[in-house]
């Protein structure tokens, strides 16, 4: 639906129009709206190719976060109907089929192999379900405040999403907005624990280093203890060697003094 919007609204301004129903005529809504319907009609059939091309555009890796935009089906459909969508469009981006750009094919039916698969999930289902309808209730709630500044301004309380096609252009903005500020948060939780575990891990080789440190020191204190004593004996022996073969000191005699004889 997005695509189509975008390539209406891109037609219609090269035309010089404005796709709004404010201020604008009623036949230029009507041709906008006939414009988005069959762009939807042709998208509906894509190629392989377009497909492709589809599930790698830019930004793709935001717009493919919602498994139900992947697979491009409602939400609301039966278990039944989202095993054959996937069959099908996994079967048009099967590298198999895409033998001349194999990459790029892979990496498609990667994204169509992971929307699948969260959707078999209970649990990611209906997470992707609650934020779509976090997104549907934004809108309504920004719809009605709308309508009481109109009123409050005395104005016709006519808002452009009061059309259905416009409503769901914005319930389809607001969802991929919350599916990329989801998918922010989750990276920022996902560095932040790599980061702690990656402290924890350091922490814990450190601490390992300095036991293996202090058990090397123990060691090597306790094979050199032996060497040590012999050592320290040795010394007090010769020590005590030394005290034993020490001459007693001697002391200088003064010389006798000769009377001097008188003549």
């Amino acid at each position: 639906m997005m695509r189509a919007m975008h390539e209406a609204l891109a037609k219609m301004a090269a035309a010089g129009g404005e796709p709004s129903a404010q201020g604008g005529s009623d036949d230029l809504f009507n041709n906008f709206y006939s414009e988005v319907k069959q762009i939807e009609k042709r998208d509906s059939v894509l190629t392989s190719k377009q497909q492709i091309d589809r599930l790698l555009r830019p930004g793709a890796s935001y717009f493919n976060l919602n498994p139900f935009e992947v697979l491009q089906i409602d939400p609301e459909a039966t278990d039944d109907e989202l095993k054959k969508r996937f069959r099908a469009l996994s079967i048009l981006v099967h590298p198999d089929k895409n033998q001349d750009d194999p990459d790029r094919a892979q990496r498609a039916f990667e994204a169509v192999d992971k929307a699948y698969k969260n959707l078999l999930d209970p649990e990611q289902k209906k997470r992707a379900i609650d934020v779509i309808q976090a997104g549907r209730e934004y809108v309504e709630h920004n719809m009605k405040e709308k309508k009481k500044q109109l009123k409050k301004d005395g104005k016709p309380q006519f808002v452009e999403e009061d059309d259905p096609e416009m409503f769901r252009q914005a319930v389809y903005k607001q969802t991929m907005k919350l599916f990329a500020e989801l998918e922010l948060k989750r990276k920022e939780r996902e560095a932040k624990d790599m980061h702690e575990r990656k402290r924890a891990r350091e922490e814990e080789i450190e601490t390992a280093e300095k036991a293996k440190r202090e058990r090397e020191w123990q060691k090597n204190f306790e094979e050199t203890r032996d060497g040590r004593v012999d050592s320290w004996r040795s010394f007090q022996a010769g020590k005590g060697k030394a005290k034993k073969e020490k001459k007693p000191r001697s002391f200088l005699k003064p010389p006798k003094v000769k009377m001097e004889q008188r003549e």
